[in-house]
């Protein structure tokens, strides 16, 4: 098997210098890794900058799929119930961040979130 990327999003300044913010998805899959450290070795993640276009992600998944964060699964993989399909690539992505953090506890047996 290969690995799963993982598309997450820096933290950033807006033009008006307010911030800096983060990424709320992206903070709850943090929140995962909090709890599972060892899953963070297991995939690769990939950070993007906040601006559009995200040409890492387009690359990936095509332009109308640059939401952070995005998990790609390795195509070797069954893809789980609710997981999309990029019309670009055919690569199949999960960009629900709970979603995200479910598969991941299932695949590595770490925690989940409680239904």
């Amino acid at each position: 098997m290969g690995k799963h990327v993982l598309f997450m999003l820096n933290p950033w300044v807006e033009e008006n210098n307010q911030g800096p913010f983060y990424c709320p998805d992206c903070g709850v899959v943090e929140g995962f890794f909090a709890y599972s450290p060892e899953v963070r070795d297991k995939i690769e993640i990939i950070w993007v900058d906040y601006e559009k276009p995200r040409q890492k992600v387009i690359e990936c998944l095509g332009e109308e799929n640059q939401g952070c964060p995005v998990l790609v699964l390795d195509e070797s993989v069954k893809p789980p119930f609710g997981a999309k399909k990029s019309f670009v690539t055919g690569k199949t992505f999960i960009d629900d961040p709970k979603m995200i953090c479910d598969y991941l506890g299932q695949v590595f047996n770490q925690v989940r979130p409680h239904p």
